[in-house]
């Protein structure tokens, strides 16, 4: 038995992932175009996958940003769905 007692967990707090994860998007972005003309330099060295890793990220990101937006865009419909239900059902009545 825990020595503390329990206290209900916060709710989740809202973040604006569309722009977390296209500010992110970005800078893979500009990381790639940033390493791709040491490329030849990067080889040398042995770190020639550098410029491709950032465009992988950068691409990867693509697929977040889609993914957050759908997101983002599923949880407004299901809010005004909420909102409209709780409008058509009235004011709640109580029967004492």
């Amino acid at each position: 038995m825990p020595k503390t007692p329990l206290h209900p967990s916060p709710p989740p707090l809202e973040a604006d992932d569309v722009a977390i994860v296209g500010g992110g998007t970005v800078l893979w972005f500009i990381a790639f175009v940033v390493l791709l003309p040491f490329h030849s330099t990067l080889s040398d060295h042995g770190h020639g996958s550098w410029p491709w890793i950032c465009l992988s990220g950068g691409l990867l990101g693509l697929i977040g940003l889609w993914y957050c937006r759908a997101r983002r865009d599923a949880i407004r419909r299901a809010r005004a769905a909420e909102a409209v239900e709780g409008e058509a059902e009235g004011p709640a009545t109580r029967l004492d």
